[in-house]
């Protein structure tokens, strides 16, 4: 190799890594995984010993493996449709940076690897519960209700709210009705979520053809779906102080982030602006976030 040619590949080299760690959709990743280390706290009574610590660092891995894994694999289906869209046109399935084949190798092996690793070194129910995770949303939600039907948020949804279910099973070995009531707030929280998104970004979604509510059902009905589901949401955010897995530090906050959405849903509802919906879609992040943030405090205090 010539001394002109090695400059060219170690500048490739990072590229085609940055290629496949965007096809991991990593800020989404985050969210899972912490969502997931949450339920792994709870499930555990006081300060966890350092073997507990381990066996959740390594549930981590497994879950995060798993769910990169999933996230590839909906790159690869939804590449045409990616292309179509400002928010997605930048993945590298979507650019042609890289091939099918490629995609779809790099997330059997994140698949397998991270199944190994629950499986062997967790517990084969939290492996095949994360596998259903899988399978729920790169076929069932990916593959079928998402281009087929505008309630495909809310039934997909199971499979996003799935983290702390797996990581209380991690935990304990089994699947408890606490880590039920985590799985409810996130099924609840979904649709609103991704709902505010997809007003302001209407137009590429009719672009790609995905039947997206706003999109089969008008801006307004959309907007009265997401304030209903933001009254629902808050009479879940108040169910673990009602089943005493939380106290009231937790109460206050789950309140105060409950409203804040309900005010930003009610202020879309009555006078939409696209600025107000990207404002709903930021701040139902931060609502999830200090929720369980909250909820990671108030198990300490």
């Amino acid at each position: 190799m010539s001394a002109a040619s090695t400059p060219s590949v170690a500048v490739a080299l990072p590229s085609v890594w940055r290629q496949y760690h965007a096809l991991t959709k990593p800020r989404v990743i985050q969210l899972i995984v912490f969502c997931a280390l949450i339920g792994m706290v709870l499930a555990v009574p006081g300060v966890p010993s350092w073997a507990q610590v381990q066996l959740a660092a390594t549930a981590c891995f497994g879950i995060w493996l798993v769910a990169a894994a999933a996230a590839a694999f909906n790159c690869v289906v939804e590449q045409h449709i990616d292309a179509k869209m400002k928010r997605t046109a930048w993945r590298p399935t979507a650019k042609g940076q890289l091939t099918n084949g490629k995609t779809l190798s790099f997330s059997a092996v994140l698949c397998a690897a991270g199944s190994a690793v629950l499986y062997f070194a967790v517990n084969p129910l939290t492996m095949w519960l994360t596998f259903a995770t899988f399978v729920g949303y790169a076929v069932v939600y990916t593959v079928i209700l998402k281009p087929l039907t505008p309630q495909n948020i809310v039934i997909g949804g199971a499979s996003g709210a799935m983290p702390p279910v797996l990581g209380w099973a991690a935990m304990t070995g089994v699947v408890s009705p606490e880590s039920l009531i985590l799985f409810l707030i996130i099924f609840l929280w979904t649709p609103p979520h991704f709902w505010a998104l997809a007003l302001y970004r209407v137009e590429d979604y009719r672009k790609s053809g995905l039947p997206m509510l706003p999109v089969t059902h008008g801006s307004e009905f959309t907007r009265l779906q997401i304030l209903l589901y933001t009254f629902v949401l808050f009479a879940a955010c108040l169910m673990p102080f009602m089943m005493r897995m939380s106290g009231w530090f937790y109460l206050v906050c789950a309140i105060a982030l409950s409203i804040g959405f309900c005010g930003y849903a009610w202020a879309l509802w009555r006078d939409y602006s696209d600025a107000l919906a990207r404002k709903t879609f930021r701040f139902s992040l931060i609502h999830l976030s200090l929720l369980f943030a909250a909820l990671l405090i108030d198990h300490y205090l």
